[in-house]
């Protein structure tokens, strides 16, 4: 299966093919901004900047992706989602229709998984997006016969695995449901995230400048990642680069140790999330007590804000060559009829394929 692999190459590659967005010490630009709560978390995100006095964009703009008349092959996008309109056009809907254009034999439709966000686009513009039960009862009410489920999840954490839970339950409803794996998945993952993010900010890798990515963490085993990615640029000699979290670890105050023991005087803040959202524009560069940026601020360091989501950066064509890649989890209908208690599964319920598995 070649989608999880291109979703790999739209997030990493994509850094490199565009210039990047950045902001000084004054107020920050939202430019693809949005709220999100950040991959890998089932917390409710924070809302208060999402009013009325605040301009998020045209809803118009984007595709909400939920129309009927699906045909048999379906490929299903889902993500934690974000109500300001601009931003998700330019993330989650540029990585919806990067898959659209790569894979032409498969319809695309869309489903968020945080209902908040869901009602909030709803009551505030009038537009309907699906949630993932309601995108999985189109599918059936279409006659799908072959449901391929693409997260843009980072990691496999606490929405991940609710996601998974949630289309077991439709397992006995297609011919072939495949679930696509996060983005860092294996090893080969991380040497490529990390090789994108260091070759586009290169520029500011002058030896006196701490370069720092704020990911949003997870209570999940899966939290993890954050360090293995720091111990893969670490590995290949990129010395003035961090990797944070909001809620989990490292913490801020990890990651300002790290810069102080670095001697550097001046310090770049990107978010490490699909959507740069609420939790990029304040919780990193909002100018309240307690952001990143004004931690590093109060520490003495000149301070510039990258607010950039990853789900907004497009590659150039050169980049779109996904190889085969197996699903992460896969369920048939072949397994559907031969599951029960002796194979693991329940009567009537597919067994998930683990990785490695043929089937």
């Amino acid at each position: 299966m070649k989608i999880k692999k291109l979703l790999s190459l739209l997030l990493s590659a994509a850094l490199l093919m565009t210039p990047l967005a950045a902001c000084g010490s004054g107020a920050p630009s939202t430019s693809g901004s949005g709220t999100e709560s950040g991959v890998g978390s089932s917390a409710a995100p924070d809302l208060s900047q999402d009013t009325e006095e605040v301009d998020t964009g045209d809803a118009s703009l984007d595709d909400p992706r939920n129309q009927d008349q699906i045909g048999e092959k379906e490929l299903l996008v889902v993500s934690f989602g974000t109500s300001y309109n601009d931003s998700r056009r330019l993330t989650i809907g540029a990585i919806e229709t990067a898959l659209a254009e790569a894979f032409p034999d498969w319809l695309v439709r869309r489903a968020f998984t945080s209902q908040i966000i869901i009602d909030r686009v709803r009551e505030r513009d009038g537009v309907e997006i699906d949630n993932v039960k309601a995108a999985l009862d189109r599918a059936v009410d279409n006659g799908v016969k072959t449901l391929v489920v693409q997260p843009t999840h980072l990691m496999d954490g606490l929405e991940y695995t609710d996601l998974v839970d949630e289309l077991a339950q439709y397992a006995d409803a297609f011919e072939h449901i495949a679930v696509g794996a996060p983005l860092l998945t294996s090893d080969g993952d991380f040497q490529a995230v990390a090789d994108a993010i260091t070759q586009a900010t290169a520029q500011y890798d002058d030896g006196d400048t701490a370069i720092c990515f704020m990911g949003h963490g997870t209570e999940a085993e899966s939290n993890r990642v954050y360090g293995e990615l720091q111990q893969v640029l670490n590995t290949a000699g990129h010395d003035h680069y961090y990797v944070g979290t909001v809620e989990a670890e490292p913490t801020l105050e990890d990651v300002l140790a790290g810069v102080k023991d670095s001697g550097a005087h001046k310090v770049v803040l990107q978010p490490l999330m699909i959507v740069a959202g609420d939790h990029a524009n304040n919780d990193m560069a909002g100018d309240e007590e307690g952001s990143w940026k004004r931690a590093f601020q109060d520490a003495g360091y000149e301070v510039e804000c990258v607010l950039k989501g990853l789900g907004s950066w497009r590659p150039s064509s050169s980049f779109l060559r996904p190889t085969p890649r197996r699903p992460w989890i896969l369920w048939k209908a072949e397994e559907k009829r031969q599951a029960g208690p002796d194979r693991g599964g329940a009567p009537g319920r597919s067994r998930p394929f683990q990785r490695g598995e043929k089937g």
